[in-house]
């Protein structure tokens, strides 16, 4: 091994002068002693001092030599320290995992799946970020994000879609609309009932337009909602039927307190990526 390298000659250095003897050093590094004693000449060379004097047990630091020690020990708890960090952050043992999303997406569908990563990997914290799919692309080329979950498609050479899943958009009801229930609906019925849609331009919003556009059908909501769980509550008190991720409601759809609305034509799935 070569001795050229100041931090492999500040290494022996700090192995002598903590165990106060050249014969444990070289163990310690898996040296020689001449190699060892070599490398400590070279560093009372370069700065031109003695470093170490001989005793009956081995060598003690002089005066000189307990400054250096002094400042090398502590560059050598970080690098321990860092070492250990960078295997715990390649174990998954500590460090931070930054996802974004949208919040229906995090709260109705990840959930599960960020407890289960959570319970695996108590020592990463999970930071969520917000946003529309527009959004996460550009958290994620800025490096504020580790991982984005976005609507597809999404086409973007700077991005790569490591894995995808789809997920079934539906119209769902409330008591208040249980005639329908069972029943097959044609576009033009449904729109005779009072529609909620999510206010903002999302592409889920787009995409059902489209559809009933394609079919000779305007699509215009009587009631615009800020959130998902405001389109499940409205559903819920009767107010209209809404138009929401399928997989959003799961539980009320189990529970009864929502069911789905049959459409003559089939909604199409929207592909999500990771």
């Amino acid at each position: 091994m070569s001795m050229t390298n100041n931090y492999e000659l500040y290494k022996v250095f700090y192995w002598a002068a903590k165990t106060g003897s050249l014969t444990q050093a070289a163990k310690a590094l898996y040296l020689t002693q001449p190699s060892v004693s070599h490398a400590i000449k070279q560093l009372e060379d370069r700065f031109g001092i003695t470093l170490f004097y001989r005793n009956s047990k081995g060598v003690a630091l002089t005066k000189e030599g307990a400054i250096l020690y002094s400042y090398i020990e502590q560059s050598q708890i970080y690098i321990t320290l860092a070492e250990e960090k960078m295997a715990a952050l390649k174990n998954l043992e500590s460090g931070e995992l930054r996802i974004g999303g949208a919040d229906s997406l995090f709260k109705h569908y990840l959930l599960p799946y960020l407890e289960d990563y959570h319970e695996q990997h108590p020592g990463i914290r999970l930071h969520l970020n917000h946003g529309t799919t527009p959004e996460i692309i550009s958290f994620l080329k800025e490096g504020r994000i580790d991982l984005g979950v976005v609507r597809m498609p999404m086409v973007d050479p700077q991005l790569e879609v490591k894995e995808s899943f789809q997920l079934q958009d539906c119209f769902v009801a409330g008591a208040r609309y249980a005639e329908l229930q069972g029943h097959v609906l044609s576009l033009d019925r449904s729109l005779q009932h009072p529609i909620i849609l999510f206010s903002r331009n999302s592409r889920a919003r787009m995409a059902i337009t489209e559809l009933f556009q394609s079919y000779g059908h305007q699509l215009k909501p009587e009631i615009e909602v800020g959130s998902v769980d405001l389109l499940v509550e409205f559903a819920r008190k009767g107010l209209g039927i809404s138009y929401v991720t399928r997989e959003f409601v799961t539980k009320e759809l189990e529970e009864g307190s929502l069911f789905e609305i049959q459409l003559d034509v089939r909604l199409p799935p929207r592909m999500w990526g990771l």
